[in-house]
């Protein structure tokens, strides 16, 4: 299931809020303060390739993450997960 996700950037703060598009990211979004505007947003299946995508566009450098579960797909409306196939290079580090 792919997601929409945003980038907000609070102009009177200059704090960046990252988070879902549409209801899903309402409450994330009313945390800022001030004059927010949109600047940005991507779309991804899961955790790990919406970080890495914001990271690349922040130019921060690769993401990382020592969780497995960042790599599982985003869950459908009706509650239906696939266990997901990491790559191996991806997977190094983590316990069985």
């Amino acid at each position: 299931m792919i997601l929409i996700h945003e980038l907000w950037k609070d102009e009177s703060q200059g704090q960046f809020t990252f988070c879902l598009a549409g209801p899903a990211g309402d409450k994330a979004r009313s945390l800022l303060e001030g004059k927010a505007v949109k600047i940005w947003e991507c779309e991804a299946d899961c955790h790990f390739e919406a970080m890495t995508k914001y990271y690349e566009y922040q130019g921060w450098g690769v993401y990382t993450t020592k969780f497995k579960q960042d790599y599982w797909p985003y869950i459908d409306k009706m509650g239906n997960i696939e266990e997901p196939s990491v790559p191996p290079h991806r997977a190094s580090g983590f316990g069985k």
